[in-house]
């Protein structure tokens, strides 16, 4: 059976969110039965009141008063233990759903910016937060307490009919001024969300550039075109405001007539006879707790329509990117890497950037790639490493087509210097060690020793516990360069791909990365160098010319540059015994048009 079809387990894929809320199940369950039990507890407070009004003050027996008010506070005791249980059993339904949901959707959120690059992505992760908190705080104890309204109104009604008609109308009042107020603002509170969300990225995408804005004088004009934005939002918010102002107004003169209502009729039925003082009390408190559970419901009807827009969202995205199937684990390469008619497109973009390459790379062989800007030597890279799909055609480690490979196994194998060099927020040593919780201090220092940037993090405040900010802005572009070739060859993986590694270096961090690459093939590694340098091209076994995202030209070093800048120049070129080189590896050649294995 092959390691593509031998499957570990059902992906969550599109049903993690689904998954997630299963987990949870129990104890959101536990949730409803506790506030069903509260619910009934809270019929106390009026009984108690009916009793007091016309059982004691008739009676005038303090024990019977004693009694009840025993019994009261003991149920509202259990009432509140109740309470303080659902809150914690939610509380922890909610870690249990983020730790079922999160990693899945943190993965999605990085397969779907690899396809198509956009920071919208990242929304999925605080859409997961919107889900979690409507399911396990308010939203859920809203929606449980909703089904009592009708029972709290039956109540009322065996009071008096009267008292029953009230709470009815109230709630229908209450309910229709809520919805008048979500339908004629949804349109213009959407319109402001929306520019709101554009004048934030504008925002920090602008700030991104801090430095261009003052040394070229562009903030003003920047600052114009945010300011459009946040004014549209103001605009939409006042839009809705207007109108909300009104129903609010309504809905608080509905809520204040109400309260007086209840009593003024209960003062009339009192006076006819028809109830006592007890069940005038009684029938207040009881009509309020018929209104509560609506204006509370409609209070989180925002956050309801918020997670279900969430989790539409988390759904759209993990369907568009599916949890891959869980790969059987391959042995470790030796880093021969093979690429078999590969086409590739940037994501998101129809055009291709690569078409028709192949070639065979001989493990422990060291590869140079050249050719203009824009002639896909990064795309290349790019696909080498697998971190653009492929559009047709293969990519192989050891013959293992990169999809073979689970992606975590994978990176371990795979050392990559990228030419915009991101490091994380965190630490020199943790950046180095690609946050490896198992890495040690000399892992750590083995690679950047190797890199040569031992002495160089010496010199900082802290040294390896340097920490170098959102993206290592506390750091050079030398600095970060060099950095990111010891996380590059951390682990000593079995291919290094380094894209113009030496683009922010200067003479001392040129030597150290001649020495670093010939470190690597002493030790037998696979290694790939971009570059538009040919000075570093005296290290490479061979050199690969692309253009316009073909191979024009392969082979070994010698004859390649002779081709490319005539034999003199080559002779002239920094010193390799190229033809040990050329007995350790079989050559590249161009064999109609595809650079393969001799």
């Amino acid at each position: 059976m092959s390691a593509h079809a031998f499957n570990l387990g059902e992906p969550l894929g599109p049903g993690a969110i689904k998954t997630a809320l299963r987990a949870t199940r129990p104890a959101l369950a536990t949730a409803v039965v506790f506030s069903f039990f509260i619910n009934v507890l809270a019929l106390a407070g009026p009984l108690y009141m009916l009793q007091v009004y016309d059982r004691v003050l008739s009676s005038r027996s303090l024990s019977t008063l004693v009694a009840l008010t025993v019994i009261l506070a003991f149920v509202y005791a259990v009432s509140s233990a109740l309470e303080m249980l659902r809150s914690k059993i939610l509380v922890r339904a909610g870690v249990k759903f983020d730790k079922v949901a999160n990693p899945d959707v943190f993965r999605g959120v990085q397969r779907a910016t690899i396809i198509q690059p956009s920071p919208r992505h990242v929304q999925s992760l605080r859409d997961v937060d919107t889900i979690r908190e409507f399911f396990t705080g308010s939203g859920l104890l809203a929606f449980c307490d909703f089904p009592w309204v009708p029972v709290y109104v039956i109540a009322a009604f065996a009071l008096n009919p009267i008292y029953g008609w009230l709470a009815v109308g109230g709630s229908v009042i209450t309910f229709g001024l809520a919805l008048a107020n979500e339908y004629s603002t949804k349109s213009s509170l959407d319109q402001a969300s929306r520019n709101a969300m554009a004048a934030n990225n504008h925002a920090v995408a602008t700030f991104r550039n801090a430095e261009v804005l003052q040394a070229m004088g562009m903030i003003e004009a920047l600052r114009s075109r945010w300011s459009k934005h946040h004014e549209a939002t103001l605009g939409w918010q006042a839009a809705a405001s207007n109108k909300a102002g009104v129903l609010i107004a309504l809905t608080k003169f509905n809520r204040t007539l109400l309260q007086s209502l209840i009593l003024g009729v209960g003062a009339y039925l009192v006076i006819e006879r028809e109830v006592s003082p007890g069940m005038m009390i009684a029938a207040s408190i009881i009509i309020g707790k018929a209104l509560a559970p609506v204006e509370i419901a409609i209070g989180n009807w925002k956050g309801f329509v918020s997670m279900r827009e969430a989790y539409r969202r988390v759904n759209g995205l993990l369907e568009k990117v599916p949890e891959p199937s869980k790969r059987l684990r391959l042995p470790t390469p030796a880093g021969t890497v093979t690429l078999e008619n590969v086409h590739a497109r940037a994501p998101g973009r129809e055009t291709l950037v690569l078409r028709n390459v192949s070639l065979t790379l001989p493990a422990g062989a060291v590869l140079g790639v050249v050719g203009a800007s824009a002639a896909g030597k990064s795309s290349l890279a790019r696909v080498m490493v697998g971190v653009w799909p492929v559009a047709g055609g293969t990519v192989r480690l050891d013959g293992a087509d990169l999809n073979h490979w689970d992606p975590n196994d994978l990176g371990r194998h795979i050392g990559y210097l990228p030419q915009d060099v991101e490091l994380f927020s965190g630490t020199i040593a943790e950046n180095i060690s690609r946050f490896d919780e198992a890495a040690t201090q000399d892992d750590i220092i083995r690679a950047s020793t190797l890199a040569g940037v031992h002495d160089l993090v010496q010199k900082l405040p802290d040294g390896y516990n340097t920490h170098i900010g959102d993206g290592g802005q506390a750091l050079s572009g030398g600095q970060r360069q060099r950095i990111g070739l010891a996380r590059a060859i951390y682990g000593m993986p079995a291919v290094i791909v380094l894209d113009e590694p030496n683009a922010n270096l200067d003479s001392v961090g040129e030597q150290a990365l001649v020495q670093a690459v010939a470190a690597m093939r002493q030790a037998r590694r696979t290694v790939v160098i971009v570059t538009h340098k040919t000075n570093i091209l005296g290290m490479v076994d061979y050199v690969l010319v692309m253009n316009e995202g073909a191979v024009q030209l392969a082979g070994p070093r010698d004859e390649a540059l002779a081709a490319i800048m005539g034999p003199r120049v080559v002779a002239g070129s920094p010193a390799r015994d190229s033809a040990a080189a050329e007995t350790r590896a079989p050559s590249l050649e161009k064999r109609g048009g595809a650079a393969t294995a001799a």
